[in-house]
């Protein structure tokens, strides 16, 4: 049987990447270590209690040849990727030598720092194994020939959407499986609401800076969002919790949505609830009426308890997600990119409102299927590991 490290996890503030430790360190049993950008947030939310939590980056003299490699790069290439990497070269040397490295940052490539990963997993792959664990991968990216090189080093990938497994297959990559990412099976914790708040009808809401920094018109999500929840004030009986799931310091899902506060009002019938784990969020967000959300894993802690969802997405994920669980992502993501009226959102509630039971029944009858599916990560990897 292998033994695993797992790589490239950002830090449990961030309750996706929480939700993903969890639930990949539950499916495939015991694992040495997990690699962590920020260690002290995973004491603070109890992963050390499940497993060994080493820092990824380490300190670095500026007298080793690395770094005036890196820095040499910088100034005379403009290259700032041996710069940026070089916190993380101590933790990669001292990986366990037979370790198979899981790496569990599903849409690391998405992001315009993506040729770091590159270059650290380069690093990795030369004499560990090495798996990439629920990926979701923009066709563009395949387009560069430095990712299509590093895509190819992985032993074995699992694309957490069709749309994703689909490019790879057509890539020709190797050793490819789609499995539902592996939150789908994240157990619940049941908190109470705040005092004086009616949980009988909530509609949770999720919104992140991140989103913000997508949108074609400035001001167009906040404006959504203001106009959507004076809408379920005045038309519905319905509560409004607004539900971080992010709470890193530089991208705080609690920020977009006092903002959102702010601008609606007081109001006894909206609520903005307190940081706690991933589990305690889905227990949140399982009892929402409806749930509209940004971040992938809030929708997914949403899907995964039937409740009826609205995704604002940025990228394939949520489009992949949505093709498979309902064939079409027409009526159930809302690219944020393409926001230009401020009663979006609104209309694309009631189109949900109006579908309410067709979608809890299909997602009724679907989820034990589909989270069945993602259940069998490690019989997969071990497959192929032998």
């Amino acid at each position: 049987m292998s033994q695993y490290v797992i790589y490239n996890h950002g830090g449990s503030a961030n309750h996706g990447c929480e939700a993903l430790v969890r639930t990949v360190l539950g499916l495939m049993g015991p694992v040495q270590a997990v690699y962590s950008e920020a260690p002290e947030q995973d004491c603070r939310y109890g992963i050390q209690e499940l497993t060994t939590v080493l820092p990824a980056k380490q300190p670095y003299s500026k007298r080793s040849w690395r770094f005036w490699n890196a820095y040499l790069h910088l100034k005379w290439k403009g290259d700032y990727i041996p710069m940026d990497t070089l916190p993380y070269w101590e933790a990669i040397r001292r990986m366990p030598k037979h370790a198979v490295e899981l790496s569990i940052g599903g849409d690391i490539y998405c992001y315009e720092d993506y040729l770091k990963f590159v270059r650290l997993h380069e690093a990795i792959s030369k004499k560990h194994k090495s798996i990439l664990v629920g990926c979701s991968l923009e066709p563009e990216l395949f387009q560069d020939p430095r990712f299509r090189e590093d895509i190819g080093r992985y032993d074995a990938i699992t694309a957490r959407e069709s749309l994703t497994y689909q490019a790879l297959r057509d890539a020709g990559v190797p050793n490819v499986f789609y499995l539902p990412d592996s939150a789908f099976t994240l157990g619940q914790e049941r908190r109470p609401f705040p005092d004086g708040f009616d949980a009988s009808n909530v509609v949770g809401i999720n919104i992140s800076p991140l989103v913000l920094r997508k949108e074609g018109q400035k001001g167009i999500v906040r404006e959504n969002f203001v106009r959507l929840i004076r809408y379920i004030l005045d038309q519905t009986e319905y509560t409004v919790a607004l539900i971080p799931h992010v709470v890193w310091p530089d991208n705080d899902d609690r920020e977009a949505l006092r903002a959102i506060c702010d601008a609606v009002g007081d109001s006894e019938r909206v609520t903005l609830l307190e940081d706690c784990n991933c589990m305690q969020l889905k227990g949140y967000i399982a009892r929402c009426r409806f749930f509209i959300g940004a971040r992938t894993h809030a929708t997914i802690a949403a899907y995964s308890t039937c409740v009826p969802t609205l995704v604002l997405g940025y990228s394939i994920k949520s489009r992949g997600i949505a093709v498979d669980l309902f064939g079409t992502h027409e009526h159930y993501v809302v690219p944020v990119q393409q926001l230009e009226r401020p009663e979006e959102m609104t209309m694309a509630f009631q189109w949900l409102q109006e579908h309410e039971d067709e979608i809890r029944t299909k997602l009724t009858a679907q989820m034990p299927e589909y989270i069945g599916r993602a259940h069998t990560l490690r019989d997969t990897i071990e497959g192929i590991l032998g």
